[in-house]
């Protein structure tokens, strides 16, 4: 079974299926290492991470392509990659689903916000029309090679139009050929619990820890019936905490120690990143 029928058949299950973001190989390693079983490819934590900017549309389509490429090579289960807004109108989005389908993606998901966008969580977004919006879900369906490629549509129109305004916008965008719905950053416990009840499709909730969604714990959104629960920073998150801890500590103490619990030791680094598989290969060429 390919990755792409893997994630499928995950999300089609309806169990709340865990997928933390990743920002780079790395981080998609360690996830990947933890049992999880598809990752996100976050276009806030590259934004964040390889740019030190916000998440304000400064990404565009060869970052992420470059991003998810390196990410496929890394590891081995499904990835969905956040395309932002396709990076321009309906034929743009064409281009990014070829590209991305290309890198190696198993879910592309296209946001209906006006361009440049910015974080779901952020004041001041504001939405293109429906009509708009739904025309170029058309053209990421049509744009994909492999039909078992996934296309994940998200509206923004809940902070912008209301609630009801994005429960109809998401039945557009599934009308239009989109596999799972993503309505961002609802604001209220109520709205949460209503969307499996409203939307037909396979549907992503996304837990922005800090953000304007209330929490709930992935057990709780699976018996409501989501397929997916995104936590699309939490790794850059805790990397950040883990940085600032131990460089606070090098700072004012001059060392920091493996033995500080601070650090990750040296040999888990490097079976992280394969070493001792790439000097198996090694002793095989030489």
């Amino acid at each position: 079974m390919s990755t792409r029928q893997q994630l499928k058949q995950l999300v089609e299950a309806r169990r709340g299926l865990l997928v933390p973001g990743a920002f780079n190989a790395l981080s998609a390693k360690v996830i990947e290492d933890l049992g999880f079983k598809a990752i996100y490819v976050t276009g806030a934590g590259v934004t964040n991470m390889w740019f030190g900017m916000p998440d304000q549309g400064f990404m565009g389509l060869a970052e992420i392509a470059d991003h998810t490429a390196r990410i496929r090579d890394a590891v081995n289960v499904p990835l969905l990659v956040d395309a932002d807004t396709g990076f321009g109108n309906a034929l743009n989005v064409y281009h990014t689903v070829r590209t991305l389908e290309r890198a190696g993606a198993d879910c592309i998901q296209l946001e209906d916000q006006v361009a440049p966008k910015r974080c779901g969580h952020f004041s001041g977004k504001e939405v293109i029309s429906t009509e708009e919006a739904v025309n170029k879900i058309k053209a990421a369906v049509d744009a994909r090679r492999d039909p078992d490629l996934l296309i994940m549509a998200r509206t923004d129109a809940a902070a912008t139009h209301g609630f009801e305004a994005a429960v109809e916008r998401a039945q557009r965008f599934a009308e239009a050929g989109a596999d799972i719905l993503f309505v961002e950053a609802v604001t209220q416990a109520d709205e949460v619990r209503a969307l499996p009840q409203r939307l037909a499709k396979p549907q992503l909730m996304n837990m922005v820890i800090g953000g304007r969604t209330p929490i709930f714990n992935a057990e709780q959104l699976a018996e409501l019936g989501y397929g997916i629960v995104l936590y699309a920073n939490a790794a850059l998150q805790g990397a950040v905490a883990g940085m600032q801890k131990a460089l606070t500590v090098l700072r004012d103490q001059k060392e920091v120690q493996e033995s500080s619990g601070l650090v990750t030791p040296f040999a888990e680094r490097q079976r992280l990143v394969g070493k001792p598989d790439w000097d198996a290969l090694e002793r095989q060429y030489t």
